[in-house]
């Protein structure tokens, strides 16, 4: 049966105060032991309280944040943005047909205005993209993944192999293609054209009494 969660517990959720207590214990090299015996707290209370499991009162809060040497404004700075995209393995795997043309993966949230723009491109062997169809301007951060880009600007020509990686400022015109017999993919990263503020997201609380 779901347990009903109160407003408070609710409108705390994006304070990760339990992720924060557990943070800064670790980086004091504290056992719960030792913060209990610093505290005058039981081990059984911090663990609930690291754990999300109970929402400390502001005393508790004011004793542990002492021994810390940190002030209440650690646990409650309003988080200014949260945005947390994941694309499934399935979604990346091509369907194994030759095609001519580059296939652009979007790795950002399509609801969001992020201020990267992150995308797998795979290209099929003899696969290009050239800057047109992109980015005139480009500037970003290339990743090979897996087979070997060739990329020509300027005259010249580079191949990047798996495992390389490359960063591109430049107002040239750009030519990308797999190089060699076999498919050619990539993670690139580029700013946004026009960066907006992504929206904050929250995650879960019990209080304590």
């Amino acid at each position: 049966m779901t347990q009903a969660v109160s407003y408070a517990q609710w409108s705390l959720e994006p304070y990760c105060i339990g992720m924060k207590l557990r943070a800064l214990r670790t980086q004091k090299r504290l056992t719960l032991s030792r913060l209990a015996g610093e505290t005058g707290l039981s081990t059984a209370l911090l663990s609930k309280l690291e754990t999300d499991r109970m929402i400390p009162t502001l005393p508790t809060l004011a004793t542990i944040s002492r021994v810390y040497g940190v002030g209440m404004s650690y646990f409650f700075s309003e988080p200014a943005r949260h945005t947390l995209s994941i694309t499934r393995k399935a979604h990346l795997q091509s369907d194994g047909r030759g095609l001519d043309a580059a296939k652009c993966i979007p790795l950002n949230s399509a609801a969001e205005s992020p201020r990267l723009i992150a995308q797998m491109v795979e290209f099929p062997a003899g696969g290009a993209l050239s800057a047109a169809e992109n980015c005139q301007q480009m500037s970003g951060l290339v990743y090979v993944l897996e087979g070997k880009l060739q990329l020509d600007a300027g005259g010249m020509t580079e191949v990047l192999e798996a495992g390389d990686c490359v960063y591109l400022d430049t107002e040239m015109s750009l030519a990308w293609s797999a190089a060699g017999k076999h498919r050619c993919r990539v993670l690139s990263v580029t700013p946004a054209p026009s960066g907006a503020e992504p929206k904050s997201a929250p995650d879960r609380p019990q209080a304590e009494a």
